[in-house]
């Protein structure tokens, strides 16, 4: 392959934004993932997805743009996060029943909230929340991001051998002393925050996977949970870039495009020989 293919789209500024978001939205949901992966929370990432729908349909309600409507949708995700962590430890519930409850009445405010919009209001290109426009992002947002992605790693490396305790060991985590509920809402919360940020580059419907596909790629690839971790990353990175790139030069959907290099490369490794038994 030539190299002008790969630099010729990056000479653009719209596509280095573009690059910057995907690689940052791939490496933090990435590592974030190995988490909710391990957990078995996958669903969780897309019911946080369509609560961010209902966060930034109440921004615009409220008046906001769509780039300013996240700093309403943050605070609103982040509180769905919490309430979802409140009800299964005081219900009972599995995590997927109260997910799948929140995940719902989230959208539906959201599709009122959308509703509620003065007929003069601007018009919302609901599309683009669905299925985002990671070649739209703006500075405003790239800053954002890198925000998250900053908190994200230093609480991840801070907290580290204490969530992976209570990854895997729970019970024993809590008899130890580690306070497990405390970092359950702490992963949550920054599950919400990729999830939020994530909506502008791939959408509601896709934004899960950037979470999901590359720690359930590494999970197949074995290894330590450091190890798994540090795949994903690389992983969510590259498939990021990949997609972005090949998206260009097909002209077709960016979005669309990373996830399906991400779910590719899922499927390489799972039909590798002994990689799925591992």
């Amino acid at each position: 392959m030539s190299l002008d293919l790969i630099l010729d789209p990056l000479r653009q500024g719209f596509m280095q934004r573009a690059l910057v978001a995907g690689t940052l939205v791939g490496a933090v949901g990435a590592l974030l993932g190995v988490f909710v992966v391990q957990r078995g929370l996958a669903f969780l990432s897309d019911g946080l997805a369509h609560a961010a729908f209902g966060g930034i349909a109440l921004g615009l309600l409220l008046g906001a743009g769509i780039d300013h409507s996240i700093w309403v949708a943050l605070p609103f995700t982040v509180a769905v996060s919490l309430g979802i962590s409140a009800a299964r430890r005081r219900s009972g519930l599995g995590g997927d029943a109260t997910t799948g409850v929140f995940f719902a009445v989230a959208f539906a405010l959201g599709v009122l909230f959308l509703g509620l919009r003065s007929p003069g209001a601007p018009a919302v290109n609901v599309e683009s929340l669905l299925f985002g426009s990671i070649l739209a992002v703006s500075p405003d947002v790239l800053r954002a991001m890198w925000l998250m992605a900053g908190l994200t790693v230093v609480l991840v490396a801070l907290f580290w051998s204490r969530l992976a305790y209570a990854t895997f060991d729970p019970e024993l985590a809590a008899i130890a002393g580690v306070k497990v509920a405390a970092l359950d809402r702490m992963l949550l919360a920054l599950v919400a925050l990729a999830v939020v940020l994530g909506v502008k580059t791939v959408g509601v419907v896709l934004v899960s996977a950037f979470i999901v596909i590359p720690a359930a790629t590494a999970r197949l690839l074995g290894g330590s949970f450091a190890w798994m971790a540090g795949r994903a990353v690389v992983l969510g990175v590259v498939g990021s870039a990949v997609g972005l790139v090949a998206s260009y030069h097909l002209n077709v959907a960016s979005g669309a495009t990373i996830i399906l290099v991400l779910g590719a490369g899922f499927f390489v490794a799972l039909a590798a020989p002994g990689r799925g038994s591992r």
